[in-house]
């Protein structure tokens, strides 16, 4: 079936509860593979809550999805990963990933085995601490995409020296506190520079110099990433190699 006419049946199943119970059946292994590919380890209905939260999402991925959005498929793929995403947070908030660890019923090993299931529980905080940051470094990358910006240009543009970094740091402390300059922003995909020049004084050529260096920063600051603003602390981003 090709992704047009999926995109027509996606349309026409909205207000048919039957049909769209029919089309999630239908679209099981692709629910599955796309969670599989969130959570690294293979997955199966009826014992993993991450597959009842992608089928929630994916029935949400219908019910949002209009023709504006392009491929049915490509969306409800990024509507599974967010509703993932957003659900290993709260699991991490609540202190409930927690994981499947064997140990051995020896009394006189007691100490021994509360000391490894510490440093298992350690690690496997960790390893997802580390999966968050690259799905929502993945998330930027879609949406620094929109701005024409890569991560490769990034590395590149970061500030090396301090007086830039000091200039970066004032631009962006000014358009976030600028309600105006930041809808500008965001609403247009442009830097205003005139505006930007005119409250900070810094010269537009500096300004133009680190435009895209200046638009990711904003973009994470003010956007959800949770996991990954600590890469903007002391004005350095370290993109290049997490994706």
């Amino acid at each position: 079936m090709s992704s047009v006419s999926i995109n027509e049946r996606v349309e026409k199943i909205k207000s048919n509860e039957n049909e769209m119970n029919s089309f999630i059946e239908e679209y099981k292994p692709f629910i599955a593979s796309c969670t599989q590919k969130v959570t690294g380890r293979y997955m199966q209905y009826g014992q993993d809550d991450e597959l009842s939260i992608a089928l929630i999402a994916f029935a949400e991925a219908i019910n949002a999805y209009d023709a504006g959005k392009g491929s049915f498929l490509q969306f409800a793929q990024s509507v599974i990963r967010r509703r993932l995403i957003d659900f290993y947070r709260k699991e991490k908030k609540h202190g409930n990933i927690i994981p499947i660890i064997e140990l051995a019923e020896k009394d006189d090993e007691e100490t021994e085995v509360d000391l490894t299931e510490k440093e298992a529980i350690t690690k496997y905080d960790e390893e997802r601490l580390s999966e968050l940051r690259r799905l929502e470094l993945e998330e930027l990358k879609e949406e620094l995409a929109k701005w024409d910006i890569s991560f490769f240009e990034l590395a590149s543009a970061s500030p090396k020296h301090k007086r830039t970094r000091k200039m970066c740091q004032k631009v962006i402390s000014c358009i976030i506190s600028e309600p105006d300059l930041l809808k500008t922003l965001k609403n247009k995909k442009q830097l205003p520079v005139a505006e930007i020049r005119l409250k900070t004084g810094v010269p537009r050529k500096n300004i133009e110099r680190a435009r895209k260096y200046i638009i990711a920063v904003v973009i994470i600051i003010t956007g959800d990433y949770q996991y990954i603003k600590d890469y903007v602390s002391d004005m350095n981003l370290s993109l290049q190699s997490e994706v």
